[in-house]
C-alpha cells in the first residue's frame, strides 16, 4: 500500500507562516510555488513546497529580494542541484570504469599541427628551476 505524503491546506500554511493565504495565491500565479490539487481542487502543501517557501521568504522577508529575483534564484538553484546531481552520476560511472580508462594516462605525442589542451604539452623545467627545487633530471 502507498503512503501518502502530508499536505497543508493553505489556510494552515498561511497561518504557519503569518502569511495571508493572497500571499501564497501570489506565489503560485507567479511560479514560485507549485502546490499540488485536491479532488476538490483544494492546494495541498507538501513538505518539499514549505521547504521552498521558507527559501522565497528568505529572500523576501531577510534579503529584500522582488519577485522577480526570487524566480531567478530559484530556477538557478535547480539547475545547480541538477548539475550536480550530473556530476555526481558521471563521477561514479568514472569511478566503475576506472580500468577502461587507465590507458588514457598515457598519451601518445601529438601530431604536427594538432590542437592539443596546455596541460597535456610537456614543457621540460630549465636547469634554473630544477637546481632551486633540488630536483635533477
Amino acid at each position: 500500500m502507498k503512503r501518502r505524503a502530508k499536505t497543508f491546506t493553505i489556510s494552515a500554511v498561511a497561518e504557519q507562516f503569518e502569511l495571508h493565504p493572497q500571499t501564497l495565491r501570489l506565489y503560485e500565479r507567479e511560479g514560485l510555488l507549485k502546490p499540488s490539487r485536491s479532488e476538490g481542487n483544494t492546494r495541498l502543501y507538501t513538505d518539499t513546497d514549505l521547504e521552498r517557501l521558507e527559501i522565497i521568504l528568505s529572500l523576501t522577508r531577510d534579503l529584500g529580494v522582488n519577485l522577480a529575483g526570487v524566480e531567478i534564484i530559484l530556477n538557478m538553484r535547480e539547475k545547480m542541484d541538477a548539475m550536480q546531481s550530473e556530476f555526481e552520476r558521471f563521477f561514479q560511472y568514472l569511478q566503475t570504469h576506472a580500468e577502461e580508462f587507465s590507458h588514457f594516462t598515457e598519451a601518445p605525442p601529438p601530431e604536427a599541427g594538432a590542437l592539443v589542451p596546455i596541460s597535456r604539452i610537456h614543457r621540460p623545467v630549465p636547469a634554473k628551476r630544477r637546481a632551486a627545487s633540488g630536483k635533477s633530471r
